[in-house]
């Protein structure tokens, strides 16, 4: 009986649908736990950018938490101004969830590719933000 259960187990480990639906999962705990927890005021269990403490400087994904948080209150303009770029890529990262999750409740493995000029964008772009929101 637990060869049975260990070998189910293991078959649905294997799932192509396990891994976003990890992703799903903890994705909604954190989402609870943030939604109680103001990240504007201190006294909580939500980590800091470890960036952020050793260099005194904002990464490009600074703020994330607090436009989380804002946006799940509906405080857009605030969610705005605690990181734009992020916000705007949102969208973006929640299609790819999307469509992974979509793939691979349908059996199929996903994993999205990103050319050379694409990553080179990206991180451009990152460099970019990072530069700008620490010279204002």
């Amino acid at each position: 009986m637990a060869d049975a259960v260990g070998g189910a187990r293991a078959a649905f480990l294997r799932h192509p649908a396990a891994a976003p639906l990890a992703v799903l999962v903890a994705g909604a705990a954190g989402s609870a736990y943030l939604y109680v927890t103001d990240p504007h005021e201190p006294g909580h269990l939500l980590p800091q950018c470890p960036f952020r403490y050793v260099t005194g400087l904002l990464c490009p994904a600074c703020g994330g938490t607090r436009m989380a948080y804002d946006l799940m209150h509906g405080h857009f303009t605030q969610a705005w101004l605690d990181n734009r770029a992020l916000l705007l890529a949102s969208p973006f990262a929640l299609a790819l969830l999307g469509r992974w999750m979509w793939e691979g409740l349908h059996g199929r493995r996903w994993q999205p590719r990103l050319g050379r000029p694409a990553q080179a964008v990206i991180l451009g772009l990152a460099v970019l933000w990072t530069v700008l929101r620490n010279a204002l």
